[in-house]
């Protein structure tokens, strides 16, 4: 355990990184893989869909981690048809989940609550104004979300080598750098930064644990740091996904249309049916699915466990070896 910081030890986890959760691959198994290689795995609630099968997962979760911490996360975001969050939560409590890991809409009322009953909490934030009320609410930790994010990377367009400074000048409690992390030299620079730690989502989807087709992380692979697409701009919700036939036709409409671009334009395109059902055939072209930059860090599909490890073995090289040696050892004469 080369690294101390104030969110392995809230966390009570031997290695400062986290799996944030995530729709579709955010599940109990890789979680797992996570938490049992040091790190902190959180599985997303809502893959599980109705609170039955929800409870089973946690308990599955719990189980699979042997006694090793693990999380839960909580998106919640508007809806017609909106997931049962108030029971989700239930769950969470009932099964004494440790952490829970919020996301989406303001958290407030379900930071209290889970804060009543014992729970850590991690809220994701995509700028220095949202963290500074998260942190008022009275989150533990903050996951600061740079623009090189997959999914929802917000709309004031902050990288990290930014926005994680200024979570080192404003925030009083502790942070993960979150958004295109995927190596060691990047881990060793967010604690240079402020940083205590990271959170990284991208990187665990091109594992041998990941639920993805192999043609899906084959595409990973083979992508560079460019082949992501910013989508829904015009809408102000902005998503970053990886760049093939589908967000490539989305990102062609919304240009064409301009300021008249309305969702109903590429809904047949972007919902969640036409993405579900390219991942059962196996299809990289075929719908939508979020990826951040740091697929043209991605090489190979190893374990979770390797993953895990070589960050740490590479961020440790880098302050024992590489930044010890640019130190000029003052004169003493």
């Amino acid at each position: 355990m080369p690294f101390k910081t104030r969110v392995t030890d809230l966390l009570s986890i031997e290695h400062p990184i986290v799996m944030g959760g995530m729709t579709g691959v955010g599940t109990a198994q890789l979680a797992a893989a996570v938490s049992l290689a040091g790190g902190l795995g959180i599985m997303a609630i809502h893959n599980s869909g109705k609170p039955e099968q929800a409870r089973k997962d946690v308990q599955l979760l719990r189980k699979l981690c042997n006694g090793k911490p693990f999380g839960v996360n909580l998106t919640i975001l508007p809806s017609f048809d909106p997931p049962p969050y108030d029971e989700y939560a239930k769950i969470i409590i009932e099964e004494k989940v440790p952490i829970v890991e919020t996301a989406g809409s303001n958290p407030k009322k379900w930071i209290s609550l889970f804060k009543s009953n014992g729970v850590i909490t991690i809220h994701k934030c995509v700028s220095i104004r949202h963290a500074l009320k998260a942190q008022a609410m009275g989150v533990d930790i903050v996951s600061l979300d740079g623009f090189e994010c997959a999914g929802h990377p917000g709309e004031e367009d902050v990288g990290n080598f930014v926005l994680q400074a200024r979570g080192c000048q404003e925030l009083a409690v502790p942070y993960v750098c979150s958004g295109g992390v995927a190596s060691g030299v990047q881990l060793a620079a967010a604690l240079a930064l402020g940083a205590d730690g990271v959170n990284c989502g991208t990187l665990f989807c091109a594992t041998q644990e990941c639920n993805w087709p192999q043609s899906f992380k084959d595409r990973m692979v083979q992508s560079k740091e460019t082949d992501t697409v910013l989508m829904l701009r015009r809408l102000n919700n902005t998503c970053r996904v990886i760049r093939n036939d589908v967000s490539a036709e989305v990102e062609e409409i919304e240009s064409k249309k301009g300021e008249d671009f309305q969702i109903s334009d590429v809904m047949p395109l972007v919902n969640g049916k036409r993405g579900r059902e390219a991942e059962a055939k196996g299809d990289p072209d075929g719908g939508i699915w979020s990826a951040g930059q740091s697929v043209g860090l991605i090489k190979d599909i190893p374990t979770v466990k390797k993953v895990v490890d070589d960050m740490v073995k590479e961020a440790e090289n880098v302050v024992r070896t590489r930044l010890n040696s640019l130190l000029v050892v003052p004169s003493r004469l």
